[in-house]
């Protein structure tokens, strides 16, 4: 995600990195080399304990709602992102649940797929016939019946900002189930299924309500026009239809729960928005091992909260591994941003991380 809007900046910043430290070698240690990526791409189901072993009774159907839009005008694509979907469809389908995925239209919905942000489970997610299936064949919202589902959860993505809001299936899909005591859920710009809804008093289903979603932060960080490439800002919004907004650190993990209803900041939230969906259907999450990419986030909230020390304290203490590219490209954002003394912090956490 990053490498794509920052490219010309961040060959920059490795030039004079790579020098301070020590020519190109440097930087070179900090990547996994080609070889990680070609074998990551070639991830099944069956490689993954989590996903194969010791399954759970059938607990019952989730419906993951996905966009349509695939772009928001010349050269801007948009579409819902892959990770999000294949994530939460995991922990869901692991914990004894049967996925559908919906969109507003039905049919083949358009994906983002990054390789930045790609781990095993999503590559897993599209090598697996039965998932794609469901993918390729989306079941259009007017099809859904509300009662047939446990929770609701709109994935994110760029696309959501202009399909979601207004569809009235979502509407009367999510009211349905809120008033029958099901779940709600949504990440980064997934809740934006949620501005107009309305509950039989009249008032919006958000209406005092904690909730969070990809911040305007986050937002026009990545997109510095977002004002007018979007209807609107989606914490703006979220705020005016009375939610009580509650947002995290930006691009880390951050999930707010009010009750029923359960909101993600961004991608890297979507794993524990899943598992607390499960956790308020009245289940103990699976144990999942968790990824090198949730270590480095992890990692960077100790960073965010207690400060460099503590987070070099943190690295020494972990017998885990930490995804160092994380580490690496909060770095390279804080030094875009100005943030340099916080940049430089960030990349000799990389540089303590690269020989684990």
């Amino acid at each position: 995600m990053l490498k794509k809007l920052f490219i010309s900046l961040v060959i920059l910043i490795l030039i004079l990195v790579s020098s301070f430290y020590g020519m190109k070698v440097w930087m070179k240690s900090l990547i996994p080399e080609k070889a990680y990526y070609e074998a990551l791409k070639k991830t099944e189901k069956s490689d993954l304990d989590y996903l194969t072993s010791n399954p759970s009774e059938y607990r019952g159907k989730i419906l993951a709602v996905v966009t349509n839009v695939g772009n928001m005008g010349e050269q801007l694509s948009a579409g819902f992102e892959l990770t999000e979907l294949a994530r939460a469809y995991w922990v869901f389908t692991a914990n004894g649940f049967e996925v559908d995925i919906a969109s507003p239209e039905g049919g083949h919905p358009p994906s983002v797929l990054d390789a930045d942000d790609m781990g095993a489970y999503d590559y897993a997610f599209l090598n697996d016939p039965a998932s794609q299936a469901k993918l390729e064949n989306s079941i259009a919202l007017a099809d859904i019946e509300p009662m047939d589902y446990e929770a609701v959860y709109f994935v994110g993505g760029k696309g959501t900002m202009f399909d979601f809001p207004e569809n009235k299936e979502i509407q009367r899909i999510v009211k349905a189930l809120y008033q029958e005591s099901r779940v709600i859920s949504a990440v980064c710009h997934g809740p934006a299924a949620l501005l107009n809804v309305r509950l039989d008093d009249g008032q919006y289903l958000l209406t005092g309500k904690k909730v969070t979603g990809f911040t305007n932060q986050e937002e026009l960080f990545l997109i510095p026009n977002a004002n007018e490439v979007f209807p609107f800002l989606l914490e703006d919004m979220l705020v005016d239809r009375g939610g009580n907004f509650v947002s995290g650190a930006r691009y880390l993990e951050h999930v707010t729960q009010d009750g029923q209803l359960i909101t993600g900041q961004n991608p890297w939230s979507v794993w524990k928005v899943a598992e607390l969906v499960v956790e308020e259907l009245g289940y103990d999450p699976k144990a999942r091992p968790r990824t090198e990419e949730e270590y480095a986030i992890e990692l960077l909230m100790v960073y965010e909260t207690e400060g460099y020390e503590a987070a070099q304290e943190a690295i020494l203490k972990s017998p885990h591994t930490f995804q160092n590219v994380t580490i690496l490209s909060h770095a390279l954002v804080s030094i875009i941003d100005f943030e340099v003394s916080k940049g430089i912090e960030l990349l000799r956490l990389a540089n303590s991380l690269k020989d684990r």
